[in-house]
């Protein structure tokens, strides 16, 4: 049997979500704008209901293209708030509205946001034991990240929805050191 970090539990979806998506780094701008808009709309909630609706999300937000999401008017927003298959919090969904034009702005300064996120990295995941570090909620790079977005005009990014969004899209590498999955993921990073 696998060790797995903790929070993954037991059910089907949270270990699939473990083992094959946590942590992977990620350099798509459509799906780090997705992963950024399914950590804000976990905010409050667990994420074993986010992993339960991100088909409806999917759906609902145009498989999260970020170009058609910025356009979207109020007929749509109120289209979001009345689908019972998502989070309806008109908050929440209007800072991924919001959020989607902001991308747009990051790729004209940076060429992409991909750029831009791991840029505060020097393209190199930070790679953390939370055994001798402890857990984090958020750090000093979640922090900046998190101060220079609002700045940027984005909504829903606090320190905590960032640290999250970090270490799923694998810009902080955070499994369990007896994780099989922390092996895996650095395996390749010493050479």
């Amino acid at each position: 049997m696998k060790k797995r970090c903790a929070w993954a539990g037991e059910t089907e979806n949270m270990i699939e979500y473990h083992d094959k998506v946590w942590g992977v780094p990620v350099h798509d701008d459509q799906a780090l704008f997705a992963k950024l808009s399914l950590d804000l709309m976990q905010a409050g909630l667990s994420w074993q209901t986010i992993l339960n609706k991100t088909e409806n999300f999917y759906l609902a937000f145009d498989n999260f293209d970020y170009k058609k999401v910025a356009k979207y008017d109020d007929l749509k927003r109120q289209e979001l708030l009345s689908d019972a298959g998502i989070v309806r919090n008109r908050l929440k969904v209007d800072a991924i509205i919001n959020n989607a034009n902001r991308i747009s702005e990051i790729q004209e300064e940076f060429s992409s946001f991909d750029s831009y996120l791991w840029g505060f990295v020097d393209n190199k995941p930070i790679i953390r034991y939370p055994h001798v570090d402890g857990f984090l909620a958020n750090n000093e790079l979640s922090d900046r990240i998190s101060k220079d977005l609002k700045r940027r005009g984005f909504k829903f990014v606090g320190t905590t929805i960032i640290y999250a969004f970090l270490q799923a899209v694998g810009i902080i590498e955070d499994h369990e050191e007896t994780c099989f999955r922390k092996e895996e993921l650095n395996k390749n990073k010493n050479d």
